[in-house]
């Protein structure tokens, strides 16, 4: 792992972590598995599930995904026919 995810992935953590000081680290990354739905052995869980999970914990419950926001569309007929090439900006 490189040093700005490993940065990362400690940054994430603490947050996560001062919520419940009381477990120890391997309680807290179980805990961690459990919610990604993780249920194989702790050392098969790769480090991309473990960010993606920590970031998960500090947003709100219906907060969109992260790197899918950017492809939402509030206006479906719009994205449609920009999809086949139609401009419908008023220029």
């Amino acid at each position: 792992m490189h040093c700005h995810r490993i940065n990362e992935l400690l940054d994430l953590l603490n947050q996560s972590w001062q919520q419940t000081p009381d477990r120890s680290l391997m309680a807290m990354l179980s805990l961690i598995a459990q919610e990604a739905g993780h249920r194989d052995d702790l050392t098969a869980l790769s480090d991309d599930t473990l960010i993606y999970q920590l970031k998960m914990r500090l947003e709100e419950s219906n907060a969109p995904i992260p790197g899918l926001a950017k492809d939402s569309e509030d206006d479906f007929k719009a994205a449609i026919l920009r999809a086949r090439g139609i401009n419908t900006t008023k220029d």
